[in-house]
């Protein structure tokens, strides 16, 4: 079923033509005047306009113009008791589909709407394709195509996504940055009734709050400087799947409130725009940030929270299953050697002892980056120590900032608290060879900064 905008002065022939629509199963508005059709089509834009040309006020063509100025798709169509040829070209340059001359059939009424709503589904179909393309551009390669790990932690994940992938409810994915909360998202999609669906991701923390407006609700035409087509957004694209906010906690307070709409209602609007529109999707969330803190400080929604905390589920950091190291080791190998250094095949004993010992500020994709790193300087079939980077190789005997373990090793601390200190350790020495400068420290760890911002405050690192 299509929307159908008819503009006619005359009564009798417009609703005449309407009366033909309706029998067609389609959803009608017909109004007198131009001025009357604009306001009706910015409360409920319509998939086919049909005017007359000759009307007091606004004349068809005039309202061509305006309908092409809010909704540059949108099919349209002239109806004239004068046709000239001079008419037909300027309503075709404006857009028009056709031109029609009065008086005409209904069987030719019923013809033209079909062709137009053919041509506005098929623009549709390519504007959503686009839009889902671009998506997928901007979201650039998964980092991870499977879940690896075996450990008794990486066990208890996996249950919980099996459990929590048969239901639609909201699953807030807790972690530091790096342990794979995005992999952990899209496995609950993929085992989701909504698996057909699209899965679409928007990094909030990434994106400036009215550029993320734009992103998560899309825009029409004209709605700021810049925006020269309309937009579809992600919250749009994702109706059907799954919507997956990373970084959530970064959001301001205004766009909370939005978002909460749209858990509460799933209704919103698009930047700029008055109609309002529905969607049916599942929301995951991920962070690294304590949002009970972030609520406390008045710096996060409770109701949000409890809206998108439905289903909690925390991912390890990797130092809490260094057992899976080997078999993850084993699997970067497999996948990035192809396209770095063929010939790599394994890894050493001594090199799996170092990548062991290490604390992983960084978790998994510190530990990719590391294999990727040691592909590239590796020599022979198989990786060894001498191609790690040098942070994982341990401090030399003449390094004056080595690390210490305290107690040593049969010292009385339990293995937590001393990778915990000698992670502290290593921020702190990246601290002080960056001078102080939190992008540069983070450069040097190989994590994010927002991931050193949360181990700064962790460690009370000022």
């Amino acid at each position: 079923m299509g929307n159908v905008l008819i503009i006619d002065d005359n009564d009798t022939m417009r609703e005449g033509v309407a009366a033909v629509v309706r029998r067609m199963g389609h959803k009608v508005c017909a109004v007198s005047s131009g001025t009357e059709a604009i306001a009706a089509f910015k409360r409920q834009p319509a998939d086919f306009v049909m005017t007359d040309l000759k009307m007091n006020g606004m004349d068809g063509l005039e309202v061509l113009r305006r309908i092409r100025e809010l909704d540059p798709e949108c099919p349209t169509l002239i109806m004239t008791a004068y046709g000239t040829v001079e008419a037909a070209v300027e309503a075709m340059k404006l857009g028009a589909m056709d031109f029609l001359t009065k008086p005409f059939a209904p069987e030719v009424v019923r013809l033209k709407v079909e062709r137009g709503l053919e041509l506005r589904a098929a623009r549709n179909l390519n504007e959503r394709l686009s839009a889902e393309n671009e998506g997928l551009r901007s979201d650039g390669d998964a980092r991870y195509r499977e879940l690896i790990g075996s450990t008794e932690a990486m066990c208890r994940v996996q249950e919980a996504i099996a459990r929590v992938a048969r239901t639609d409810a909201s699953v807030a994915i807790h972690g530091e940055s790096g342990t794979g909360k995005e992999l952990v998202a899209r496995a609950i999609h993929n085992l989701s009734k909504r698996a057909q669906g699209p899965f679409i991701k928007v990094n909030c923390g990434a994106l400036a709050d009215t550029l993320l407006e734009s992103e998560l609700f899309g825009h029409e035409r004209g709605a700021f400087t810049g925006a020269i087509k309309r937009r579809l957004g992600r919250i749009e694209l994702a109706d059907g799947g799954t919507l997956f906010l990373d970084e959530i906690g970064e959001i301001s307070p205004a766009m909370q409130v939005k978002l909460l709409r749209v858990l509460q209602e799933g209704t919103f609007e698009r930047v700029g725009g008055e109609t309002t529109l529905h969607t049916n999707l599942r929301v995951i969330s991920a962070t690294h940030r304590d949002l009970q803190k972030l609520i406390a400080e008045g710096r996060f929604r409770e109701d949000l929270f409890y809206r998108l905390n439905v289903v909690p589920l925390v991912v390890p950091p990797l130092r809490e299953r260094r057992a899976d190291i080997p078999e993850l080791c084993r699997h970067f190998i497999a996948k990035l050697a192809p396209r770095t250094n063929p010939a790599v095949k394994a890894i050493s004993d001594d090199a799996l002892a170092l990548l062991l010992a290490y604390p992983f500020p960084g978790n998994v994709r510190e530990l990719e980056n590391a294999i990727e790193q040691a592909l590239v300087f590796a020599e022979g079939p198989v990786l060894t120590a001498a191609s790690l980077p040098a942070q994982m190789r341990g401090p030399t005997a003449s390094d004056s900032d080595a690390l210490t373990v305290p107690g040593g090793l049969t010292g009385a601390l339990a293995l937590p608290d001393i990778l915990d200190d000698l992670e502290k350790q290593l921020i702190l020495k990246a601290y002080r060879e960056a001078k102080g400068v939190k992008t540069e420290t983070a450069r040097l760890l190989g994590i994010k900064a927002s991931a050193l911002y949360y181990k700064l405050d962790k460690y009370k690192i000022e």
